[in-house]
């Protein structure tokens, strides 16, 4: 959106929910406004903001609820508007994820250090995350080609050198990528021996 960093913020009060999102768009931020939980959720799904800022005390989908939809249902991110004496709700919240609790009333050059320490503590995370799905998936690739390979070796009595030269022609014969080839051998492989046809095994 233009560069701007996309916050939802959420809160009953009309006075603190006007002023907090005039004071945010002054610093750069684009805003979307909601008087109650619902509606925060919605847009979190609907605009998927850097960063929504949830007040915890809401009629209806109160903020606590709202953070754990998010959480369920989306990858945005939250921080928590809390008045004095919320140390308990406080502690609900952290347990389901929030970055953080910005404490009432707002005072806006104070919070916004937290609002960037809570995005470059969001945008860590999602490379953290983006990275165990790239290592994850890398892992269970490499589990795929290792016993494919291994039942090349026993077939036909090769090393695991040959054995994988043998895979890695076939997928490029068929201008594939290895993997490809080593999936559906496995899954051809493990098929057969469902059946009671192991010794019909296919042969790359």
């Amino acid at each position: 959106m233009n560069g701007k960093k996309t916050i939802v913020l959420a809160d009953d009060d009309r006075l603190i929910l006007s002023t907090l999102g005039r004071g945010l768009r002054n610093e750069g931020y684009e805003v979307f406004e909601a008087e109650e939980g619902e509606t925060a959720v919605a847009l979190c799904k609907e605009k998927r903001p850097a960063l929504a800022l949830l007040d915890l005390r809401m009629p209806g989908v109160s903020g606590l609820e709202a953070a754990r939809r998010l959480r369920t249902e989306t990858d945005v991110p939250f921080l928590f508007l809390s008045a004095y004496g919320d140390t308990e709700a406080v502690q609900q919240a952290t347990e389901e994820g929030a970055l953080g609790y910005l404490v009432k009333p707002i005072d806006l050059p104070q919070i916004i250090p937290s609002i960037e320490a809570a995005l470059a503590r969001a945008a860590d995370i999602r490379d953290l995350k983006e990275s165990e799905y790239h290592l994850n998936r890398a892992l269970a690739q490499g589990r795929q080609t290792s016993v494919a390979v291994g039942v090349i070796m026993e077939r036909h009595r090769l090393t695991e050198r040959q054995a994988f030269d043998l895979l890695r022609n076939r997928a490029r014969s068929q201008r594939r990528k290895v993997i490809e080839v080593a999936q559906e051998f496995v899954d051809a492989v493990n098929l057969m021996h469902l059946a009671g046809e192991g010794k019909d095994d296919p042969k790359p």
